[in-house]
């Protein structure tokens, strides 16, 4: 019995795609585009590494917060 999605693998391998390679370019540009936080919760993965993803892409959300935090309310 085949896993869902196991006959897809070699025809993308034989595209030159390669599944981990672009798992991770996902995740690094969604690292790059939200919080850790909502990054965490939509994806289901822990806290931490969602900020170490967003680290490692360079987001940083401080810098965002805090200017959102001093906009005055409309």
């Amino acid at each position: 019995m085949r896993r869902a999605g196991q006959g897809w693998v070699p025809r993308l391998r034989k595209l030159g795609i390669r599944l981990a390679e672009t798992r991770s370019t996902a995740l690094f540009q969604l690292a790059t585009e939200l919080p850790a936080a909502v990054l965490a919760r939509t994806l289901g993965i822990d806290i931490t590494v969602a900020v170490k993803w967003q680290r490692a892409a360079a987001g940083d959300w401080g810098a965002y917060t805090a200017e959102i935090s001093r906009r005055p309310e409309i």
